[in-house]
Order: structure tokens, then C-alpha cells, then sequence
């Protein structure tokens, strides 16, 4: 253990009581400070560490772990109390707070700008965890600080099991927004749309919402917080995926009007019930061999498996976007492309192109431990909604000399069973399914 204490956590929330849990149980020692006494005192009941007072020794470190509306306030505070103290901060927007702690003057090199990419759609220390850091990105901001600082930080980031990534402060500011702010917002207003559906469209519910809104459950004062702080990252964003869903829209009234407006098709060849997804398979069909590549990402045209990712083409090739979805419209007869109201120019070409490059985006989010994204064979087992049954599963999948590399759990409503879906290496699949089905296991096969 690098990390010398005493460590002063400032504000006693989810992360500072996990980070303040993660160095206590490796004999750092840790204060607290937080201007809420409950949260404080849960904090300290909970095991993370003894509460500050007058009588306690000066820290080594300060983390300041407060609401980041606050945080740049807390951190100068803190350098001008703690004179000989390193102090970070873990506020995911970091140019802003850079900018209020260079005013400190030489002061400010003592201070190192952090980021844990870590955290829960809880809040509150009844929330935290010892090993919520274990793995995940630590970004740090080194600014003006003296190197030795800077190392101070760092050994803490690595102490608690994270990995640490160094960035420059807007630098950093730009990808949480990509990859954290837009997404809780993208989720939230996914959600908001749930709000006066009727029940019984909310039964049918699957796992792909629960997915999408997962994130949507996080605390709204929290993230108001977040988002006016990174407001100018996040709203480019916003604005480019207003674009796109603008384009979208208007392919799809194109195709909603038309369909309105003209006669019913006859003689296509496309059957009347498969209506827009008729047209759509028949020219996937035509473009299968083709494969499609928006002008931000590259994948193929067919359909992928779950959980694998796709291959990538060279953009501009026959396989690119453009040359498939010329294909996918051509290969429907004239009567059935426009006049006859079945689809609209440009409508079909919309939506293989949005989702295509969501393909293609999906792609390339790195796959465990941060690495290259791999391909897994999924394995689903239907268990019984009783106690012991999941740890049944996990230890016979064990038995079997089979690592489970992701994990997902469905519920059907009405039933007393939910089915497991294990993702696998392709080559454990068959011999995993074996050894469940000769185990009592009743499997979900595609």
C-alpha cells in the first residue's frame, strides 16, 4: 500500500464512502468530513473511518468527493486548511474546477484533478462499496501540480484497484460527455416516455428497455449538477444527435404520408402483412451480400448475433453504406418504391443507415478488462424463481471448466422463472449446454 494517510475524505456520499471503504480495509488510515451529519454518521457506522475533529492529525491527502457544483469551492478550501496536503477531487467535469483552482496561485500545485469512471444509478453512502473502483478507469489531471502530487494521486488510483489514464482537463471533459453524460440523458428521456404508457404496454417489457434504462433511476440533483457543469460538450452532442434524429423522422412521415395517401400495392410481390418490414427484408435480402458503412463507422450488412460484434469494411468499397442502401431501394420494383405508398424514397436507406452505424459504434466499446471487443456465444438457461437456484447455476457452469464472461437475467411476467443468459467463449458453448442439460437444466434455444 503507497497511499500515505491520513487520507481526509471530504463528503461522504457513494464514491468518498467507497473510496474512503476501499483504503480503510487496507489499513489507510481515513478521515470524514461531510456537512450532512447523518450521511456522515452512516459513513463512519458503515466502517469507512473516523470522523474529523479539531484533535485529528493533519491529512496527507485530501479527496474531495462533494456534489460537483460545489467541488472547486471545497478543493480551494481545502489547500488554504491543509497547507501541506495533496488534494484531488473526483467530480467528473474537470476544466471548470481547473480554471477556480488556478486562482490559488502556488497553492495550486498541490492540486491533481481526478476522475473515477465508476459509480451506480444509487446514491448515498448506504450505496457504496469497497471494490466499486476495482478495474474501472481513473482519470487524472495532472494541471500544474508538482510531479510528487501527482504521484500521490496516482498511487491512491492504484491502491484501490483502479487503473489510472492520464488527460488533459477539456480533453477529458469532451469523452465524459460522450460516453457518460449523454448516454444518462439519452436513457432519461427514453424513460420519460414510459411515464403514461399503459400498463399493458409496460407488461410487455423486455430486456433491452431495462437495459436502456437502467441509468435513468440516477439522482436528478446530482446529475443537474453534472450536466450544467459540462454544458458545452454535452450540448455539441445533443445538437448532433438532434441531426440525426431529425433525419430519421423525416424519412419515416415521408414513408407514414405516402403510405396515407396511396392506393393498396398489388402485384409487388411483397405480402400485404409484412407492410414496412416486408420491404425492408425483401431489400436486406437483395443487399445481404453487401455490406453497409455509415459515414462515422463501418459494419455489415447482415445480421449480427447477440453479443458479437461485427466485421468492418473498407469505406466507399460495393459494401460501403451508400452502395447497399442504393441496392436495398433498387431492388424493389418502381410501383412498390413510391407510387404505390409502400415505403418512401429514402425511407428504407434512413433506418439501415442509423442503425448500421449503431452497429458500428457498438462495436467499438472496448470488451472486458478494457480490451478489444470479442465475439462470445450466448448460452440461455430457463431457472426457477427460488432461493439458491442462480448459485446452483453459477457453481455447475464452474463444474463444467467454463468461465462465464457476461451475464444477463430476463424475467417473463407471470411466471416464477427467469432465463439466465451466459455469455461464453463460442468454442465452451456446446460443451456448457451438454453438461446443463445433463445436470436437469432446461435450456432456451433460438
Amino acid at each position: 500500500m503507497a497511499t500515505k494517510g491520513p487520507v481526509l475524505v471530504v463528503g461522504t456520499g457513494l464514491l468518498g464512502t467507497s473510496l474512503a471503504l476501499a483504503l480503510t480495509a487496507a489499513g489507510v488510515e481515513v478521515q470524514l468530513a461531510d456537512t450532512s451529519p447523518t450521511s456522515l454518521a452512516l459513513a463512519r457506522d458503515m466502517g469507512a473511518g473516523q470522523v474529523r475533529t479539531v484533535a485529528s492529525p493533519e491529512p496527507a491527502l485530501v479527496v474531495v468527493a462533494t456534489p460537483p457544483d460545489v467541488a472547486a469551492a471545497v478543493v480551494v478550501h481545502a489547500l488554504r486548511e491543509h497547507p501541506q496536503a495533496v488534494v484531488t477531487d473526483v467530480a467528473s467535469v474537470k476544466a471548470r474546477i481547473a480554471e477556480q483552482v488556478a486562482a490559488a496561485g502556488e497553492a495550486a500545485r498541490r492540486y491533481v484533478g481526478s476522475h473515477p469512471m465508476a459509480g451506480r444509478e444509487r446514491s448515498g453512502a448506504g450505496a457504496a462499496h469497497s471494490e466499486l473502483f476495482v478495474g474501472r478507469p481513473w482519470v487524472l489531471v495532472a494541471g500544474q501540480a508538482d510531479p510528487a502530487a501527482v504521484l500521490e494521486v496516482r498511487n491512491l488510483v492504484v491502491d484501490v484497484g483502479a487503473t489510472p489514464v492520464r488527460m488533459e482537463a477539456a480533453e477529458q471533459d469532451a469523452a465524459v460527455a460522450a460516453v457518460s453524460h449523454l448516454p444518462q440523458l439519452v436513457s432519461s428521456l427514453l424513460a420519460a416516455r414510459l411515464e403514461r404508457l399503459p400498463e399493458s404496454a409496460l407488461a410487455l417489457a423486455g430486456q433491452g428497455l431495462r437495459d436502456t434504462t437502467r441509468i435513468a433511476a440516477s439522482d436528478p440533483r446530482l446529475w443537474a449538477a453534472i450536466l450544467v457543469g459540462n454544458a458545452g460538450p454535452v450540448s455539441v452532442l445533443l445538437r448532433e444527435l438532434r441531426a440525426d434524429l431529425d433525419e430519421l423522422i423525416a424519412g419515416l412521415e415521408r414513408e407514414a404520408s405516402a403510405r396515407a395517401e396511396q392506393p393498396e400495392p398489388q402485384g409487388t410481390g411483397l405480402e400485404r402483412t409484412s407492410g414496412a418490414a416486408g420491404v425492408a427484408a425483401t431489400a436486406g435480402r437483395t443487399a445481404a451480400q453487401a455490406a453497409t458503412a455509415g459515414p462515422r463507422g463501418l459494419v455489415p450488412g447482415g445480421a449480427a448475433t447477440s453479443g458479437t460484434a461485427p466485421a468492418a469494411v473498407e469505406p466507399g468499397s460495393a459494401g460501403g453504406a451508400s452502395g447497399a442502401l442504393r441496392a436495398s431501394e433498387t431492388a424493389l420494383a418502381p410501383e412498390a418504391r413510391g407510387s404505390t405508398g409502400l415505403v418512401a424514397p429514402g425511407a428504407v436507406g434512413a433506418i439501415m443507415q442509423v442503425m448500421s452505424r449503431g452497429n458500428a459504434g457498438q462495436a467499438r466499446i472496448p470488451g472486458k478488462h478494457g480490451g478489444a471487443p470479442r465475439r462470445y456465444a450466448q448460452v440461455q438457461v430457463l431457472v426457477p424463481d427460488q432461493p439458491g437456484e442462480l448459485g446452483r447455476l453459477f457453481s455447475e457452469v464452474g463444474a463444467a471448466g467454463v468461465n462465464i464472461e457476461d451475464f444477463a437475467m430476463e424475467h417473463s411476467p407471470g411466471q416464477r422463472a427467469g432465463v439466465a443468459m451466459l455469455s461464453v467463449l463460442p468454442g465452451a458453448a456446446q460443451g456448457l449446454e451438454t453438461a446443463l442439460e445433463e445436470g436437469g437444466w432446461r435450456l432456451v434455444r433460438a
